[in-house]
């Protein structure tokens, strides 16, 4: 009896040695420079929007965040580097819902939404359509009826099949029933080019990319793909306010590590990219961008990511989203 007590007695010994041996690693976190992948080339929105949030997190956590841009497969290359690496924060990458689920969708892969754990959603970059500035479409709503009269007829462009441009048409067409002539393109730069040459009817563009064309004249904005209006386009109506049935249709980035990584160490992770977005220099940047900043618990963006999984999930079950 005795000797089994004291076994008991040292094995809640190592345990407890075990659990505050973990918990003065999580206090001390971080002892070493941070890894940020970012899953593209740099200069896009989502490595300047890593740099930008990397930029704050360094001063916060004390350790230089070392940027690593690791292009491939519409986000799966960069990260399924993340999963390679050890699940102890140091690991992070920059990743969108699309990226996560569609990327991997389009390349006859499962979704990698359940191998990451979010940290925090760091900006969206709000979804608008656009047309050439002397377009015979002055209105959303004249778009869409020309489009319902003759299905098929009126063309929309976008940025490449998967994108988030590529899955806002998707939804318009299902929730508004209409059928559009979806015309892909590779990167926004070239759709835009035959938009602002009238080459197509519209374009389904980031704002942070449209928008020196819309104020130069050159493009004209018929609606924000969202459910508030955008700030640098006040005079632009929401989809719920021309009458359509309104869904978020931003590209909202976040930070993501590995699912498995220690509960501790998220929460530190999320503590320092919350004050880096907090800062009033970082916000104006990311406004001069075309991006608003997006800081949310962890729980917050698990919900959100749950949402865009309703809304997108349906278009590959309906099997408008599949393998090229």
């Amino acid at each position: 009896m005795a000797h089994r007590r004291k076994f008991l007695l040292g094995g809640l010994a190592a345990t407890t040695a075990l659990a505050t041996g973990f918990g003065a690693r999580a206090q001390s976190f971080p002892t070493k420079p941070l890894r940020f992948i970012v899953p593209f080339a740099a200069g896009g929105n989502a490595d300047v929007t890593a740099r930008l949030a990397g930029e704050g997190m360094s001063r916060k956590l004390g350790q230089p965040v070392m940027i690593d841009n690791r292009p491939g497969a519409g986000g799966v290359v960069g990260q399924d580097l993340v999963l390679q690496a050890p699940a102890d924060g140091y690991t992070m990458v920059i990743a969108a819902f699309g990226t996560l689920y569609v990327s991997p969708l389009m390349a006859g892969k499962p979704s990698m939404v359940p191998s990451f754990a979010p940290v925090t959603s760091l900006s969206t970059v709000v979804m608008i359509i656009v047309v050439p500035a002397n377009s015979r479409f002055k209105d959303w709503q004249s778009l869409l009826a020309a489009a319902k009269a003759k299905p098929g007829t009126i063309s929309m462009g976008h940025a490449g099949n998967g994108t988030p441009n590529h899955t806002d048409i998707l939804r318009i067409q299902e929730n508004e029933k209409v059928s559009f002539a979806i015309v892909p393109y590779r990167g926004s730069g070239v759709g835009l080019n035959d938009a602002l040459a009238g080459q197509i009817d519209s374009y389904c563009d980031q704002l942070s990319s449209s928008l020196p064309h819309i104020k130069s004249g050159k493009l004209h904005a018929l609606v924000v793909v969202g459910e508030k209006r955008a700030p640098e386009l006040p005079d632009v109506p929401t989809l719920a306010e021309t009458g359509c049935t309104p869904f978020d249709g931003g590209t909202t980035l976040g930070l993501f590590v590995r699912h498995d990584t220690p509960n501790a160490l998220i929460a530190t992770l999320n503590a320092a990219a919350v004050s880096a977005l907090d800062d009033a220099t970082i916000k104006q940047k990311f406004a001069e961008l075309g991006a608003t900043v997006r800081p949310s618990t962890p729980e917050a963006f698990a919900a959100f990511l749950k949402t865009e999984d309703a809304g997108i999930g349906e278009l590959a079950k309906k099997g408008l989203l599949k393998p090229e």
